[in-house]
């Protein structure tokens, strides 16, 4: 959802800093990997320590790298499947780093087993959401769904609130802390619902191109047997 109405503000945004990247010989690959390592280290140095705000903040520097290099290979005009696949493969490490950095937080000093196996899950589904999509147009399936939490949605809510909830520890702001349990269970329970959309939608595409694929075998075979039958018919007359 926040892809579609959020992205081309965005574009628009970053577009002159795009720009200067490309003027001073920086390439795409090079801000896709930074903003990766970036997200990756705001969020397992901060996160685990309960610093919630300025992981965030880091993390928040970084994350529009997947727009910036995006906005780059356009301007270049040389978007290419390597790109493509560097992008996707490392938006699963970021997103991974951000809920293991958080589940870490629960694990340890947060002591608090039952976030932490929310977290997890959070992580895990969000894989597995990722993985139906790709899955399904790898066999040659559109997947064409927006899903009710996808990825710009799982860390939208999930940074906004984590670092809200960061107030607690760093400006002292009383029972503020609580917006990250409550971030966890909406991604949670958003992204449970929106693989079972996949998963459906998926199931729904490839039944229709089962059935037309036997319409169309159906199909040749009657035409065959009217030539075979037209063909006998010939050679009797």
């Amino acid at each position: 959802m926040l892809n579609k109405y959020a992205r081309a503000f965005f574009t628009r945004v970053l577009s002159p800093f795009a720009a200067l990247l490309l003027r001073r010989g920086v390439s795409p690959d090079a801000v896709t990997i930074v903003g990766t390592v970036g997200v990756t280290a705001g969020a397992l140095i901060f996160y685990p320590l309960g610093e919630f705000f300025w992981g965030t903040v880091v993390i928040t520097l970084f994350v529009f790298s997947d727009m910036v290099d995006g906005n780059m290979a356009r301007q270049l005009g040389r978007s290419s499947r390597w790109g493509a696949f560097l992008d996707s493969t490392l938006d699963r490490v970021a997103d991974a780093a951000v809920f293991g950095g958080i589940a870490l937080w629960y694990a340890g000093r947060g002591d608090d087993l039952v976030l932490c196996a929310v977290t997890l899950f959070c992580l895990a589904s969000g894989q597995v959401v990722s993985y139906t999509k790709a899955r399904g147009e790898s066999i040659g399936l559109p997947v064409n769904v927006n899903g009710l939490v996808e990825r710009s949605e799982r860390l939208v809510i999930t940074l906004v609130l984590a670092g809200f909830s960061g107030f607690e520890v760093t400006f002292s702001v009383p029972h503020i802390g609580v917006l990250l349990p409550i971030a966890l269970w909406v991604v949670a329970v958003g992204s449970a619902v929106t693989l079972g959309q996949r998963v459906v939608t998926v199931r729904r595409e490839a039944a229709e191109v089962a059935a037309a694929e036997e319409s169309q075998a159906a199909a040749g075979e009657r035409e065959t047997v009217a030539g075979d039958e037209a063909e006998e018919k010939g050679r009797t007359a």
